[in-house]
């Protein structure tokens, strides 16, 4: 429910509390007879950080990449997946490619940075996929990488980057098409303790800066308990 108020600014903040980014609706996902997420249903808002904890096997990384479009739910009667108010679940496979590509940003535990490219080729890939020029997509990298304390390490290749620095490329990987969404999963679960605590704290420095919605699987409940809202679960469901 949106509360109307007499004055201008506590309309905009109230009507912008129930501004949701992701929802789900009735989520099924089976592997062949087993069924991995039951009738999951998520609502999470624009500018939230969310972590999703649990065991192993509960489902979480499932759901993450159903949320990526790197993977689709089973057509259930009445599911529902939408993004930034997107329907996806009609899109078909170019769609949800070109999708993915223009609102949605992801970040593993392992970096999956290409060997071969610096730090600044590989921030500019997914820019490149989106079809802008060399000189916007290099533009656009360097600004990320100066803000993630990295423009002294942007010509460097992978290897010669420490595992932290190596993670912070990811991240502004991850920024270069300015999504809507960030999905992380397990992104500390590679770094020492004082790397992971550095990138726990970035996350927020990002939200605050270009407003983007995170949705984080972790085993790290340090981090988890740091965000705004820490989603449990156990057995394809969320309890």
């Amino acid at each position: 429910m949106c509360f109307t108020k007499v004055y201008p600014f506590f309309l905009y903040i109230s009507c912008l509390e129930i501004i949701f980014m992701i929802i789900t609706k009735n989520i099924h996902k089976y592997y062949g007879e087993v069924e991995v997420l039951k009738g999951l249903n998520l609502h999470i808002k624009k500018g939230e950080i969310v972590a999703i904890v649990g065991p192993s096997g509960a489902g979480k990384t499932t759901l993450l990449q159903i949320l990526g479009t790197l993977d689709k739910p089973n057509k259930e009667k009445d599911f529902d997946l939408s993004i930034n108010d997107i329907s996806l679940k009609n899109l078909s496979d170019k769609e949800l490619s070109q999708f993915r590509n223009n609102h949605i940003g992801f970040i593993f535990q392992f970096h999956q940075l290409l060997p071969e490219f610096t730090a600044l080729e590989n921030v500019c890939i997914p820019a490149y996929i989106g079809k802008k020029s060399k000189k916007e997509a290099e533009t656009r990298a360097k600004e990320l990488l100066n803000f993630l304390g990295l423009s002294h390490r942007m010509h460097h290749k992978p290897n010669e980057l420490s595992g932290g620095e190596q993670q912070r490329v990811a991240v502004a990987r991850a920024l270069i098409n300015n999504p809507s969404v960030i999905l992380a999963d397990e992104p500390t679960g590679n770094l020492d303790s004082e790397s992971a605590k550095n990138l726990h704290e970035l996350f927020f420095k990002l939200r605050d800066e270009f407003g983007q919605t995170f949705v984080l699987v972790t085993h790290n409940e340090e981090l988890a308990n740091m965000t705004d809202r820490k989603l449990t679960m156990i057995d394809g469901k969320i309890i």
